[in-house]
């Protein structure tokens, strides 16, 4: 096992704090499906506890560090500094309706050497990231150069080269979110190809499966940074390959993103981007 890092620690030391507390709300939860009113303020709360719980932990490790939340948004820090992404809970429909498949996620990513970053944004690499499920105590964690790990198991992607022997993830657009008609599209390229389709509610998750063989490959759109900044990275230090829809290796692939092993991102790929122009 290769020796954790200080930062490592710093973030795991964050996210079982924060998952410590969505554990016991999630047994609440449980019990609030019961109720006229339902969950939903609840979990708008614990929510906002658990990035809260991040947000204290991390600033105190690294106060000169700079913040992107997803309930607090983007909060400056020191430009010469990394910044934090973070989703305190990813996969909260899951959460809402209490079924226990939901992640905390954090990455760091650094600021660009050219000031410019391959986006534009001035960001580049993220070096560091931890996806943690409260609810299997399961944390998943990468850093740049030195391998993606469950606890202290080394991560490989699947091995598999067949698109009729793989299982793929995905996210569905709901609520007026994401592009149905060009899902549909890929979908129905994809569907007859491959083994299974998988929809199970939480990018961050299905991204840390994909690097830990769990899923043969994923795509999604219509994201945020803080969904995926995590995962990609764990998918790439698992010997995975990470682009969006247009085949950009983007440190953070968020509009939209393909993973999988060498061979099948480069099937899913070629599939995913003839779907979309046949609907062009």
């Amino acid at each position: 096992m290769a020796a954790i890092s200080g930062l490592i620690r710093v973030l795991e030391k964050a996210a079982r704090k924060a998952g410590q507390r969505l554990r016991r709300d999630f047994g609440e939860v449980e019990h609030l499906q019961v109720s006229r009113k339902g969950p939903a303020d609840f979990v708008s709360k614990a929510d906002q506890a658990a990035e809260r719980t991040l947000w204290d932990e991390l600033r105190q490790a690294r106060p000169e560090w700079g913040f992107v939340l997803e309930e607090g948004g983007t909060i400056e820090g020191d430009p010469t500094k990394p910044r934090f992404i973070i989703d305190p809970l990813d996969g909260t429909s899951n959460f809402l309706h209490g079924i226990p498949h939901f992640a905390i996620s954090i990455a760091v990513q650094e600021p660009a050497l050219d000031g410019k970053g391959p986006d534009g944004s001035g960001w580049g690499d993220v070096t560091a990231a931890i996806v943690y499920q409260p609810v299997t105590d399961e944390s998943f964690w990468a850093e740049k150069s030195r391998g993606a790990w469950l606890q202290d198991r080394r991560l490989r992607v699947s091995a598999r080269r067949q698109l009729d022997e793989s299982l793929i993830a995905t996210g569905i657009p709901f609520s007026g979110r994401g592009d149905m008609a060009e899902w549909m599209r890929i979908y129905a390229e994809l569907g007859p190809r491959v083994a299974g389709i998988r929809r199970f509610g939480a990018a961050s998750l299905d991204l840390a499966w994909v690097a830990a063989g769990r899923f043969d490959g994923f795509w999604e759109s219509a994201l945020e940074p803080y969904d995926t900044a995590a995962g990609c990275l764990l998918v790439r230090e698992a010997g995975g390959f990470v682009s969006d829809y247009r085949g950009r290796s983007l440190p953070v692939c968020a509009e939209s993103v393909i993973a999988g092993n060498d061979v099948l991102h480069s099937r899913l790929h070629k599939l995913v981007a003839g779907a979309i122009k046949a609907g062009a």
